[in-house]
Order: structure tokens, then C-alpha cells, then sequence
């Protein structure tokens, strides 16, 4: 054996030794654009009000293209604590099946290709500082913690990491008598977000700024929103980190007699590579609405 190869030899060995000790690990981009659709999506907003009644919303979403199908169902529940002033939500993904191809799992540093995992808990707390009804105008105040309760975290579907983030919604509505619209509704959203980095022997947090533009238009029992929206974060340790991920979202809604439906198409425009379809319906449950004022 030559002495080359002997000295190759106890070069791997000694390699191997350290990261056994020390607990090598791979630099991983805590990212949507290297985690799955779930994982730290651009953060909805609302219209700028606080619900009446609690309220039960239940989705369906099917993420596409790009290497990555996903399929999931999707939970949220807001309780006002004071009718149309305060309320708590809580969100989560119970459950979503995954298939992606062996170049994403390659990219990613995946284990498979396919499974199912279960998403984070989100918590938040809406307080409103403005409701003019008179211009239509309202002011909310959103506090939320994103819990590290995601699962498969080896197969990059969600961060083993928390965060959190402020926002607030301005929103103003114009009441128009014609043929073809009763109201438009113009929601801005802005704010700051920020979450947990792991990286080798050092925890880091990326700060974001949040943004957001929403147009409603309103004709009795339909209305459709066109939302564009955003975050910022400061991580560049690669080219394509992908923090500042950018989505659009074209969304109809019907409203019957108590309940409300809806479908969604959202393209990831940019550093979210997903295309989405969503259904859903939103159910009030005045029964479960606490009255702290009897």
C-alpha cells in the first residue's frame, strides 16, 4: 500500500472522527425557497376587521409545479373576546402529503421523496385601534408567535425553529351605487417579522419587513380580492437564500345565508416556488362566542 493512500485513508478517518464529536452539520437555508410550501409562508392579512362572531375556516390547499406537490388541510379559528375590538386566532396545517423530485430532494437535502408531515401552531392576538364606520376606516393590530411544533424537519417540510411577528392593517372602503359594484376596499398591511436561523454551534434570527397590498371589490353576495404581498429578510449567504419571497394571491368569495366559500389561485412570484389552488369555507358559530359583558 502506497503511503498516499494510507495518508488518504487516515485523513477520512480522522474527518469522520471530528464530525462525530463535534457535530458537523450541513449549512441549511431556512427558507421557503429550500423548505416545503408551509414552512414559513408570506403571512396573510385580513380586510381590517374583526369578526361579530367566532368563526371556523377550513381549507384545502394544493401547491404545485417546480419540483414540490403538496397537499394539505388547513384549520383557523378566531374567537373575538370583544365583539368586532379584540379576538384571538389560532392556525395550523394538521397535515399535508408531499411527492418531490430527485432534484429537489437532492438541492434540499431531503431523506425521501415523499411522506407526510404535520405544520406549526400560530397564535395571534388582534386588537382594534381604529373602527370609523362612518369613513369605513379600520385599524388592526395583529401580535403573533409562530410555535416550533412543525414536523419532518429531515425532509425540509418545516423549521425546528419559533418566530414571530408584528403587523398592522389599514383599511378604507368607498360605497358606490352603480349596476356593477357596491363597494371597493383598499387593505394595507405592514409590519416585522423574524424567526429562528440554526446554524452550526450559533443561533442567529432573521429579521424581515413585512408588506402587503389588498384590492376588494364588492357586489352584493360576491366580492374578489387581489392581494400582493412580502417579506424581507437581511440573510444573503447564498445568491437564491430566498428570505424576500413575494407572492400574489386572486381570490373569490360567496357568501350564503351563514356561511362563506371561496377559492384562491396564488402564483409565488418570486423565492417561493409554488403555484397554489385553495378552496375553502368559513362557518360563524355564534353559540361559541364569548360574552365576557352579560
Amino acid at each position: 500500500m502506497s503511503k498516499h493512500s494510507s495518508f488518504l485513508k487516515l485523513f477520512f478517518l480522522i474527518n469522520f472522527l471530528f464530525c462525530s464529536l463535534f457535530s458537523c452539520q450541513k449549512l441549511l437555508n431556512l427558507t421557503t425557497n429550500y423548505f416545503g410550501p408551509n414552512s414559513n409562508p408570506v403571512p396573510d392579512f385580513t380586510d381590517a376587521t374583526i369578526p361579530k362572531f367566532t368563526e371556523l375556516s377550513v381549507y384545502g390547499d394544493y401547491y404545485f409545479g417546480f419540483g414540490d406537490k403538496t397537499v394539505n388541510s388547513y384549520v383557523k379559528v378566531e374567537i373575538p373576546l370583544i365583539s368586532e375590538k379584540v379576538s384571538l386566532k389560532f392556525w395550523a396545517v394538521p397535515a399535508e402529503y408531499y411527492e418531490v423530485t430527485y432534484a429537489i430532494k437532492d438541492r434540499r437535502g431531503m431523506q425521501k421523496n415523499s411522506g407526510f408531515a404535520a405544520g406549526d401552531v400560530y397564535i395571534q392576538t388582534r386588537i382594534s385601534l381604529l373602527n370609523n364606520k362612518e369613513k369605513a376606516l379600520n385599524l388592526i393590530l395583529n401580535a403573533t408567535l409562530k410555535t416550533a411544533s412543525g414536523s419532518d424537519y429531515k425532509n425540509r417540510r418545516f423549521f425546528n425553529t419559533a418566530g414571530y411577528y408584528f403587523d398592522a392593517e389599514l383599511g378604507k372602503s368607498f360605497i358606490l351605487k352603480n349596476a356593477f359594484l357596491n363597494e371597493i376596499r383598499l387593505v394595507a398591511d405592514a409590519g416585522f417579522y423574524s424567526w429562528d436561523v440554526q446554524t452550526p454551534n450559533l443561533n442567529v434570527q432573521d429579521d424581515a419587513l413585512m408588506y402587503g397590498l389588498k384590492l376588494i371589490l364588492k357586489k352584493k353576495n360576491i366580492s374578489w380580492e387581489n392581494t400582493i404581498s412580502g417579506y424581507n429578510g437581511w440573510i444573503t449567504r447564498v445568491p437564491d437564500y430566498g428570505d424576500k419571497p413575494i407572492v400574489f394571491a386572486s381570490k373569490l368569495n360567496f357568501k350564503g345565508k351563514k356561511n362563506r366559500y371561496f377559492i384562491q389561485y396564488q402564483n409565488g412570484i418570486r423565492y417561493f416556488p409554488y403555484n397554489q389552488i385553495r378552496i375553502g369555507a368559513v362557518f360563524p358559530l355564534e353559540s361559541l362566542t364569548p360574552n365576557f359583558f352579560k
